[in-house]
C-alpha cells in the first residue's frame, strides 16, 4: 500500500462520531444537525427536469473536456459574475468541468506538485477543508498550515511567511470565502499574493465554493480571476479558481462544478484527467448548463439564508459570541472554553450536532486555532434554525 495513507488524519465527522457516541442524547428532543455543510435548500425544478429530460444522453460515453457549450456557459458566467474582460476567458483553454471540487481539488494537488523538486510545499489557510491535507500528503508533499484568527480577520498573514517556506512552496490553497469562518479575501489582498506567486513561481488555487452565499446584493465577494483582471493580467497566470454548483444551486448530489483560470495548468490538468476517467455524465452537464446560466434561483437562495442568519443570530445576541460572517452558511461562536465539551454535551442535553472547530484545524506555531470554536452550518430550514438557535440559548444559560 502507498505508504503516505497513514499519514492521513481521520475526517472531522469521524471524530465527531466518536465524540457524540460517548453520550446519549435526549430522547424528547428532535436532533437538529448544524454539523455537515450539505444544502438543505430545494434543488432548481428546471435543473431537475433538465436532468429527466436528458437521461437518454446515459448510453453515450462523455468526454473528459466537456461539452463545448457548457465550458461556454461557464467563462460566461465568470465574466459576468467577476466583470471580466470580454472574451478573456476561452472555453476551449481556460476551463475544465469537474464531478464537483472535492475531486477536483485533490487531482489537482497530484498534477501540480513536482516530487523532483527537495521538500515541496503545499500551503493552506489553518482551519481547512482537509482535502488540501491529505491531497498534499499524497502527492509526496508537505502541508503547512497559516493561522486564521481573530486579530488578523481570520485571513493569514502572508507577510509573516519567511522567504525560505516562499521558496519552497508550489501550490497555495485559499478559500474565500472562507470554510469555516466566512471571511473574504479583497481584491488588493489577492494581487498582493498574485505578486508573490510571481516572485517565487508557485501556482494558486483559490477555493470560491461559497462565493454565491453572501448578504449585500452590491458587493458580492471578489475573485482571484476577478482580481487578475484588475491588474491588467488576462492570461491568469499562475491563477486557478474551484467552482461549484453545490452551494450556489443547491445541487450537492449532481457532482458538478469547475476549475478555470491559467490555461498552461489547464492543459496539464486536462491531461492528467484523461488518464484519471472522471469525465462529467452528459445529463448532468446539460443540467448543468441551464444552472449556469440562470441567477433568479440563486438570489432566492441567498435570500432564504439571509433570513436564517438574521433571525438566528438576532436570538444568539448577548448570548454568544457570534458575529455575522462576510459570506457562506456559516457561524464561528467562540465558545470560551473546551469546543470538543461544548459539543458533546450541547449534543447530550439539547440533541443539536455542532463540529468542534480544533477538528477543523491542526497544531500550528503552537496552537490550534480552531480550539475554542464551533462550526454551525445554517442549512437545515428556518424553523429547525430558530428552535436549534432557541435550545442553545437555553444550554449556555445554564
Amino acid at each position: 500500500m502507498n505508504p503516505d495513507l497513514n499519514k492521513l488524519q481521520p475526517y472531522p465527522f469521524e471524530k465527531l462520531a466518536e465524540l457524540k457516541a460517548a453520550v446519549s442524547p435526549p430522547s424528547d428532543k428532535s436532533h437538529i444537525a448544524l454539523s455537515i455543510g450539505e444544502p438543505k435548500h430545494l434543488p432548481p425544478q428546471f435543473v431537475l427536469e433538465t436532468l429527466q429530460d436528458n437521461l437518454d444522453k446515459l448510453a453515450n460515453y462523455p468526454a473528459t473536456k466537456g461539452m463545448p457549450e457548457l465550458r461556454h456557459a461557464i467563462s460566461q458566467w465568470l465574466e459576468r459574475r467577476f466583470k471580466l474582460k470580454p472574451e478573456s476567458l476561452d472555453p476551449e483553454r481556460h476551463v475544465l468541468p469537474v464531478n464537483g471540487t472535492r475531486e477536483a481539488l485533490f487531482a489537482f494537488v497530484q498534477a501540480i506538485i513536482d516530487r523532483q523538486q527537495k521538500a515541496p510545499l503545499v500551503m493552506c489557510p489553518n482551519p481547512f477543508y482537509q482535502i488540501y491535507e491529505g491531497a498534499a500528503l499524497l502527492a509526496g508533499a508537505e502541508p503547512h498550515f497559516l493561522n486564521c484568527q481573530a486579530e488578523n480577520g481570520y485571513i493569514p498573514d502572508f507577510e509573516q511567511v519567511e522567504a525560505e517556506l516562499w521558496e519552497r512552496c508550489q501550490l497555495l490553497f485559499i478559500c474565500t470565502p472562507g470554510n469555516p469562518t466566512g471571511a473574504v479575501m479583497s481584491s488588493e489582498q489577492l494581487q498582493k499574493l498574485i505578486k508573490l506567486a510571481d516572485q517565487y513561481d508557485f501556482i494558486i488555487a483559490s477555493d470560491e465554493c461559497y462565493s454565491e452565499l453572501y448578504f449585500d446584493e452590491q458587493n458580492p465577494p471578489p475573485g482571484l480571476l476577478q482580481a487578475c483582471s484588475e491588474m491588467g493580467r488576462n492570461d491568469y497566470k499562475r491563477c486557478v479558481v474551484f467552482h461549484s454548483l453545490s452551494k450556489r444551486s443547491n445541487l450537492p448530489g449532481l457532482r458538478s462544478g469547475f476549475v478555470a483560470g491559467d490555461a498552461e495548468v489547464m492543459a496539464q490538468f486536462l491531461r492528467y484527467r484523461t488518464y484519471h476517467g472522471c469525465a462529467m455524465a452528459l445529463p448532468s452537464q446539460i443540467a448543468s448548463i441551464a444552472a449556469w446560466n440562470d441567477e433568479e434561483h440563486v438570489l432566492l437562495n441567498r435570500k432564504a439564508y439571509q433570513e436564517k442568519f438574521s433571525a438566528v443570530l438576532e436570538i444568539l445576541d448577548g448570548k454568544l459570541d457570534v458575529k455575522k460572517p462576510d459570506a457562506g452558511f456559516y457561524l464561528w461562536p467562540n465558545v470560551q472554553g473546551c469546543d470538543r465539551d461544548f459539543a458533546q454535551r450541547l449534543f447530550a442535553e439539547q440533541h443539536i450536532t455542532v463540529l468542534p472547530g480544533q477538528f477543523l484545524a491542526r497544531d500550528s506555531q503552537g496552537i490550534n486555532p480552531g480550539s475554542g470554536y464551533i462550526r454551525m452550518a445554517l442549512v437545515a430550514p428556518l424553523d429547525e434554525c430558530i428552535v436549534a438557535a432557541e435550545r442553545i440559548v437555553d444550554f449556555v444559560s445554564k
